[in-house]
Parts: C-alpha cells; sequence; structure tokens
C-alpha cells in the first residue's frame, strides 16, 4: 500500500476541517500532518500528498510556514502524486491556480482538480474534500 500524508496550515480551523475529511476520504489511510510538525524531507519520504492552505494576504499562501516548507518540497514531489486543498474568505481563487501551477512546474502529477471552500466547509463541502482523498487514494 502506498504511503499517503495530509499536510496542512491553517489559521482558523477551516482547512484543518478540510484536511480532516481528505484523511476520512482516503479510508483513513493517510496520515493527519500540521505543517509546522515536518519538513520538506519528511514530506517527501510519502508516496502521495494532499497539501492544504488557505488564501491569504493578496491571495497567496500562508508566508511563515507553509510557503518556505512548499518552497523546499518543491524540488522533491517530480513524478509524486498531488492534492492541493484550501479555505478562501476572498478572492477568486487565484493562490490555487498559482500553486497547482507551480506544483506541474515541480514535474508533481495533479490526481485531481484543486478544491477551494469559502469559510468554514459544509455538509458538501466536506463530502468534496472526502472525494478529493478518494482520489488520491485510488490514483
Amino acid at each position: 500500500m502506498e504511503s499517503i500524508a495530509v499536510i496542512f496550515w491553517s489559521g482558523t480551523g477551516n482547512t484543518a476541517t478540510m484536511a480532516q475529511e481528505v484523511v476520512a476520504g482516503t479510508g483513513g489511510q493517510a496520515k493527519l500532518i500540521n505543517v509546522t510538525n515536518t519538513n520538506a524531507d519528511e514530506a517527501a519520504a510519502y508516496d502521495k500528498l494532499a497539501l492544504g492552505c488557505p488564501s491569504m494576504g493578496d491571495e497567496v499562501l500562508e508566508e511563515d510556514e507553509m510557503e518556505p516548507f512548499f518552497t523546499a518540497l518543491e524540488g522533491k514531489i517530480s513524478g509524486k502524486k498531488v492534492v492541493l486543498f484550501g479555505s478562501y474568505d476572498w478572492g477568486d481563487g487565484q493562490w490555487m491556480r498559482d500553486w497547482a501551477e507551480r506544483t506541474k512546474k515541480a514535474g508533481a502529477v495533479l490526481a485531481a482538480d484543486p478544491l477551494i471552500v469559502n469559510l468554514s466547509p459544509d455538509a458538501d463541502g466536506k463530502a468534496k474534500c472526502r472525494e478529493l482523498g478518494k482520489a488520491l487514494a485510488d490514483a
């Protein structure tokens, strides 16, 4: 069985809730990891990755933890299956489009379209998170 990590940063808990649902969608086979408790080398040891971060500031990744983590990870994910997710409160999802483009340029394979949810995920948003986790597990 391939190893899966769901690595996330969350400021208000919305993306953390999404991360928990993504894990549930994998059938519980993924390890849930707050980005503060890992590093790029540890993350790269997993076969598949789900990465979650809300939109921050002017539609960018969180700058103190997730951005440096992802920058370090970019050179280590070529060929890996990856999914991206996060919550937002404003904007149109530009941070996620930028993140997806960076992920593809790093050589990773997006196993599903990135998922964004406005604010806290409702029942439909949670279901979409579980679908994302299943897509990654099945990829």
